[in-house]
C-alpha cells in the first residue's frame, strides 16, 4: 500500500495554550452566531475527510457553546429505498438552513465522490454526473446567498490506523469503529484516487476546498475554526446587558412542599466519597 506523503512538521500546542485559544475562538463563534441570528444569514459548513480524521472532534468544539436552535449538525444515514429514487441532492436540500441558521454537515453530498464511488454504491454514470453537477449545484446555493465553506480533514495512514486501534481498545468508543471504517484501511489508494478526482472537479474559485492537516487533532481544531471565522465578514452585535436583582424576588405567598413528598435521586457521590475514605 502506497504511503500518504507526510505533512509538514507541526509543533503540538501546549495544553494551556490550546485551551486558552480554543475558548477565545469559541467566544468568537458565539459572536458569529449572534450575527447570523440578527442578520438572517445562512451558513453551511461541510466536513469531509477520511474516517478518524478528526471531523467529529472539530464539530463538537464548534457547537459546544452555541444554541442548537441556531446551529445544528446534520449527519445523514445511508439513504432509504425511497431516497435512492430521488434526485441525488434532494435529501441534502431538505437540511439546508433557513434565515438565521448555521448547518454543519458531518459528511455531505460528497459521499458520492468517496464511499459510494469506492465501494460501488453508485454507478460510474452516477459518479460522473455528480462530478459535473456538483459545482453547478453549489453555485446555485452561493448565488442564493448561502455562505458555503468546505473543509477536508487530511490524516496520514499511520495516524489513522493508530486511531482505529485506540477506538478498538476503548470501551466507550468501540461503536465508532465500523466495518466500513476497516474497509478504508485496505482501500487507502482507492480512496486517495477518488479524493483527487473529486478535488479536480469541485475545488472551484467560488466554492474552494480548504485542507486541514489533522495528524494533531488540537492543532487541526484551532486551525480550522480560526480559518472559518476569518472567511465570514461578521460583526459583533451589541446586546443590552441583562439586569438581575441582588436576591430572588419573593412575595411571601409561596411555601415549598415538604421534602418527604418528593422522590430524590440517591446520592451516589456521597457513596463514592465514602468508599475513597475507607
Amino acid at each position: 500500500m502506497a504511503k500518504n506523503p507526510a505533512p509538514a512538521a507541526e509543533t503540538k500546542l501546549p495544553k494551556d495554550v490550546y485551551e486558552a485559544e480554543l475558548f477565545r475562538l469559541q467566544t468568537e463563534l458565539v459572536a458569529l452566531q449572534e450575527w447570523v441570528r440578527a442578520t438572517g444569514a445562512r451558513v453551511v459548513v461541510i466536513f469531509e475527510g477520511r474516517d478518524a480524521a478528526g471531523k467529529g472532534g472539530a464539530i463538537k468544539r464548534i457547537t459546544e457553546y452555541l444554541s442548537p436552535r441556531i446551529c445544528r449538525v446534520e449527519a445523514l444515514p445511508a439513504p432509504t429505498d425511497r431516497e435512492r429514487g430521488q434526485w441525488y441532492y434532494q435529501r441534502y436540500v431538505e437540511k439546508l438552513p433557513t434565515k438565521g441558521e448555521i448547518v454543519l454537515l458531518d459528511r455531505s453530498w460528497y459521499n458520492r465522490a468517496g464511499v459510494e464511488k469506492v465501494m460501488g454504491f453508485c454507478t460510474p454514470e452516477e459518479h460522473t454526473r455528480f462530478l459535473r453537477q456538483t459545482p453547478i449545484f453549489e453555485q446555485m446555493l452561493i448565488d442564493d446567498g448561502i455562505l458555503l465553506r468546505k473543509y477536508w480533514f487530511s490524516v496520514s495512514d499511520d495516524e489513522q490506523l493508530r486511531r482505529f486501534r485506540a477506538r478498538r481498545d476503548d470501551p466507550v468508543r468501540q461503536w465508532k469503529l465500523s466495518p466500513m471504517d476497516l474497509e478504508s484501511v485496505y482501500r487507502w489508494e482507492d480512496y486517495s484516487r477518488a479524493k483527487d478526482e473529486m478535488m479536480v472537479h469541485t475545488d472551484t474559485l467560488t466554492s474552494p476546498w480548504f485542507v486541514v492537516e489533522s495528524d494533531h487533532k488540537k492543532n487541526a481544531r484551532i486551525n480550522m475554526i480560526s480559518h472559518l471565522l476569518s472567511t465570514i465578514p461578521f460583526t459583533h452585535i451589541e446586546t443590552e446587558r441583562v439586569k438581575l436583582p441582588k436576591k430572588p424576588i419573593a412575595t411571601g405567598n409561596y411555601h415549598r412542599p415538604p421534602r418527604s413528598l418528593s422522590k430524590f435521586v440517591p446520592d451516589h457521590v456521597a457513596t463514592l466519597l465514602g468508599d475513597r475514605e475507607n
